[in-house]
């Protein structure tokens, strides 16, 4: 990897976020490893907690509050906050400074946490200036945008930017790429038959790319397209697209058990 030379040794505070922490910590881990491949020194604060996005989603803003004031009092101190995921990154940089715009003790915080807030791949070429990535992975992927990366935080070029950088991987991209999954958190819950949907076409365009791996930078989404993909009867895999740049594809693909023996 190379860095930009004006960004030495910043002290990162990696927001693992729920879903990494529950059912695919070796994203985390992943995380960890690029950052300080690209010269980052990284911490993860054991007392750090949701960000706040399901309560806030739901309508309860008093603990979607009380949420985000301890992950400021938690991350504040750090240069940068990153999170392997736009629908963190996004709570903490776009929803936290207008959650907080009346606490008068809070709201400069949220507003200083935000601007030092990113999701892990534009941190990575945008703020450290990575351009390439030593990790291999030959096989064709595809590649999912989040609704929260693409719109919420702009990202899009960035994981393919790095992507390019991979050896042996080809990137073949879908159709509607940037349409939704039909997650959407508490979504998938109270609409499932419109979720389904949705998830529907998205497994047909992945099917109509040829890849064998599809790609994304929230676990949330993968968790969903691998149900999805699974129930049909589909041999594509899904990934974090934060393991594929990190040389880290040991851990079965998402959805699936590893294999006894």
């Amino acid at each position: 990897m190379t860095t930009d030379a004006a960004t030495k040794s910043p002290l990162v505070g990696l927001f693992v976020t729920c879903l990494v922490d529950l059912f695919r910590p070796s994203i985390g881990f992943a995380a960890i490893k690029l950052l300080k491949d690209a010269g980052a020194r990284v911490e993860v604060p054991e007392s750090q907690t949701c960000c706040g996005q399901p309560a806030y989603n739901s309508g309860d803003r008093a603990d979607a509050k009380a949420l985000a004031r301890a992950v400021i009092e938690t991350f504040e101190g750090f240069d940068y906050v990153v999170a392997p995921s736009g629908s963190c990154a996004g709570m903490l940089k776009v929803h936290y400074p207008d959650l907080l715009a009346d606490d008068p003790a809070f709201a400069p915080r949220a507003r200083t946490l935000a601007d030092k807030s990113f999701e892990l791949t534009s941190f990575l070429v945008e703020v450290l200036g990575v351009d390439r990535v030593e990790a291999r992975f030959g096989v064709n992927v595809t590649y999912h945008d989040s609704c929260s990366n693409l719109r919420e935080l702009k990202v899009r070029d960035a994981p393919r930017r790095l992507l390019a950088g991979v050896d042996g991987l080809a990137l073949s991209e879908m159709e509607e790429t940037e349409v939704c999954c039909g997650f959407g958190g508490a979504f998938s819950i109270k609409y499932p038959d419109i979720a389904n949907a949705i998830v529907e076409a998205k497994a047909r365009n992945i099917a109509k790319s040829g890849a064998a791996c599809l790609l994304a930078g929230d676990l949330g989404c993968l968790l969903h397209i691998a149900g999805k993909l699974s129930r049909v009867g589909s041999s594509v895999e899904c990934r974090h697209v934060a393991e594929v740049l990190a040389g880290m594809t040991e851990a079965p693909a998402i959805g699936q058990a590893r294999k006894a023996g």
